[in-house]
């Protein structure tokens, strides 16, 4: 199809020097054909897709702060407002030393098709810093978060641009940015960040909705595929929020939680993990030590050091729950070469290479989109800001059924899509293009903007 290629092509030339945009944007556009055929000029004389691959705002910042010694540092900052034709930009924050302007344009612009899954009227956004919070004392995490504040605070509002935490990025940290916001500004407007603590505006079950909202979608997967969750072995990487909330539910619903992963290696659990032990990942976590092998000294399990669980422990489904680009061919080789994964569910965002996708769906293994799968935590963030709206409580029975209720509709939408658009059975694509038509719908409606 000439227009995607076209659109493509320059992509590939404009922003060559940030490989993981160029990566999503190609992954999506291709999905896309099906949709784009259907009225191709259309689409070309409104310029959509060149539109829609361009952020509408990309801001950046100094952050300076001062260390515990007394020493100045300084990190850089960014915020990528990347579209609002659903709603007022929507998505996290990132903190960590591998944070690029790359990154955080492939975040904000899967973000903006993860929101339109939710159903909800939210925007794609991101925003981040290279800062490392490992190591970093609570008096040093309050100085930076409030010097990141400082350049932020102009470019965010309830109605503009609502930001929330992300992967270095958590509750405490958006404490203290909303503190800063509020001195800056002298009102007090909560509905400027999500993920804020209780007491702050936070809603309840924010902490935990990304890991039970993948569950929910698993359920829904799980149950079309004849299958069920208790008795069924789950290997997860990653060992934060995220990871303690898919292995919190999974526990809960009967499931076997066999592995974990970190920065130095994989821990293999052959029973399972118990309640205790997925409590004793938010001691890990709250560590900052980053390190799964605290896991295997607590309770005498095997760690493999250097190494991901990905095709060395059996497993049912694996679960990526880290960071982009965990699985690559070799990795996906090795997982059909073991045989006992049935299921690929993605949470992290972007864990799979294409060419690892390619590998594992010509073996049979199902991929759940990580765009579908992990839209709980912008889902119970948008809440969260309804909440905040209303100047009210909501429950946290309200909160679960609200996002149950979001899952299943995720699933069933982009079933139906895969069906209409003749990839029936294909979830990647019918993700992509559940999401692509509201998106696109919006720009059109909204003329040249």
């Amino acid at each position: 199809m000439a227009y995607v290629d076209d659109v493509l092509e320059v992509v590939r030339k404009k922003d060559a020097d940030e490989p993981e945009f160029v990566q999503t944007v190609t992954e999506i556009l291709d999905s896309l054909r099906p949709l784009i055929e259907k009225d191709e000029e259309k689409y070309r004389s409104h310029a959509l897709l060149e539109r829609l691959v361009e952020p509408e705002k990309i801001i950046g910042f100094r952050i300076p702060w001062e260390d515990d010694e007394g020493k100045i540092h300084v990190n850089r900052g960014w915020k990528i407002q990347y579209s609002s034709a659903i709603g007022p930009y929507k998505g996290g924050i990132r903190f960590s030393p591998e944070v690029t302007l790359g990154t955080l344009k492939f975040l904000a612009f899967e973000q903006t098709f993860k929101n339109s899954l939710t159903g909800l009227p939210i925007g794609g956004g991101k925003g981040g810093s290279d800062f490392d919070p490992q190591g970093k004392s609570d008096r040093e995490l309050m100085r930076f978060c409030q010097s990141f504040m400082t350049g932020l605070y102009h470019y965010i509002g309830a109605n503009m641009d609502c930001p929330a935490g992300d992967l270095g990025c958590g509750g405490t940290e958006i404490g203290y940015m909303f503190g800063q916001y509020k001195r800056l500004i002298n009102t007090y407007e909560s509905g400027v960040l999500s993920g804020k603590p209780v007491a702050s505006g936070g809603i309840v079950g924010r902490d935990t909705a990304t890991g039970y909202g993948a569950v929910y979608f698993m359920e829904k997967l799980l149950a079309d595929k004849g299958c069920k969750i208790e008795g069924m072995k789950f290997a997860l990487s990653g060992f934060g929020n995220v990871a303690w909330g898919v292995a919190k539910k999974l526990v809960e619903l009967g499931g076997k939680v066999v592995a974990l992963s970190g920065p130095d290696g994989y821990v293999h659990i052959p029973d399972g993990m118990t309640a205790d032990q997925v409590d004793y990942m938010l001691e890990m976590r709250a560590s900052r030590r980053n390190k799964v092998k605290d896991f295997a000294d607590k309770y005498g399990v095997y760690f493999a050091a250097n190494e991901k669980p990905w095709g060395r422990v059996k497993a049912d489904a694996y679960v990526p729950c880290a960071t982009q680009n965990d699985i690559s061919m070799k990795e996906a080789m090795r997982i059909t070469s073991e045989g006992t994964c049935k299921f690929l569910i993605e949470v992290a965002n972007m864990p799979t290479t294409p060419d690892g996708i390619e590998v594992l769906k010509k073996a049979g293994i199902t991929v759940a989109p990580y765009k579908a799968v992990n839209a709980g935590g912008v889902a119970v963030s948008a809440m969260e800001m309804s909440q905040n709206a209303e100047k009210g409580v909501w429950t946290l029975e309200k909160v679960d059924k609200k996002l149950r209720d979001i899952m299943t509709n995720i699933y069933d939408s982009i079933v139906a899509a895969a069906e209409k658009y003749g990839k029936s059975g294909d979830l990647i694509a019918g993700a992509n293009l559940a999401a692509a038509e509201k998106v696109l719908k919006a720009m059109e409606e909204q003329g040249v903007c």
